[in-house]
């Protein structure tokens, strides 16, 4: 099975960059959206929403507009020479449904330029590494709460777009669930939707090599076992040099899932970090995918090999 590899990097961010706003996913509540553009704006940003960010499915409501209609705002925006990034607005549920929609040659001309979000939007992660070699941003989102109202969310965000070598230590208050040290290139996201991926076009073959970022909401303890044990019976896990757990808002008490954690991630033989403070939490650290990196997991950080961004 290959190796996770290094990816390329896109160039930092610089006042007065165009940033656009898409929704790949699910309806973005408009009050949440426009303070997320203020929060840009008050960066010295110029956001520009894609025309369907505010939609919402006729049928399926937990849907941003239509598959065809998400898809075409994502493709125009990354293809569109003035925008320096692409932001997610929210995630939710439905980027699978739109991912095989766009046009990966278009895209891959189009260039590389800044891809931030997180949660559903763990497919496009995947994606952007397998189909454009590309390194992203699992961080906040444009009408996220935590992005809206989390000043520690922003700045890390912030920093890591603008002063990426700042930021190079992602110091956390995680504790070792594994002790030990791991180096790696850094990929993951939401647990649930890299199950999900497992046999689909985007999909890369296995986790080897990598530091494995793993988070998710919502989730009861015996759903967290089902994801983590089909990516261990598909090999996914094999030869995965470290692991850094990030929230489990709104799943079973940690209590509860820490032994399930520790079972089946245990027995890999690699350090493993808990409560790194990415994903689905307040203050949510942004994590680049695609770096090299290493793992410090009793001392809770992560050093990157070099700047997130160029």
């Amino acid at each position: 099975m290959s190796q996770v590899g290094e990816l390329v990097r896109p160039a930092r961010l610089a006042p007065g960059a165009r940033v656009a706003v898409v929704a790949p996913s699910g309806p973005v509540p408009e009050e949440r959206l426009q303070a997320g553009l203020d929060v840009l704006r008050g960066w010295d940003l110029d956001p520009v929403v894609a025309p369907h960010v505010l939609d919402r499915h006729g049928t399926f409501d937990y849907l941003a507009g239509t598959d065809a209609d998400r898809a075409a705002d994502l493709q125009a925006a990354w293809c569109d020479p003035s925008a320096d990034a692409v932001l997610c607005a929210r995630g939710g549920y439905g980027t699978q449904r739109m991912v095989d929609l766009l046009d990966w040659e278009a895209m891959r001309a189009a260039g590389p330029k800044v891809f931030v979000g997180f949660s559903d939007i763990t497919v496009l992660h995947e994606a952007f590494a397998t189909r454009l070699g590309l390194a992203t941003l699992h961080g906040p989102m444009a009408a996220g709460i935590d992005f809206v109202k989390n000043s520690r969310a922003q700045e890390h965000l912030r920093a890591t777009l603008f002063a990426p070598e700042t930021v190079r230590v992602i110091a956390s208050s995680g504790t070792p669930l594994v002790p030990g040290r791991a180096r790696g290139v850094t990929l993951g996201g939401c647990l649930a939707l890299l199950a999900a991926e497992l046999g689909t076009p985007h999909a890369r073959p296995s986790a080897r090599g990598g530091l494995l970022c793993l988070e998710d909401v919502g989730e009861e303890t015996y759903r967290v076992d089902r994801y983590l044990t089909q990516l261990l019976r598909a090999g996914w896990l094999d030869g995965v040099a470290g692991v850094l757990l990030g929230s489990w808002k709104a799943c079973d008490p940690y209590e509860r899932l820490r032994p399930l954690l520790a079972d089946r991630l245990g027995g890999l033989g690699v350090p493993v970090v808990e409560d790194f403070g990415f994903g689905h939490c307040e203050g949510a650290l942004t994590v680049p995918f695609g770096i090299p990196a290493e793992l410090d997991a009793d001392a809770g950080t992560l050093t990157l090999d070099r700047p997130a961004l160029r």
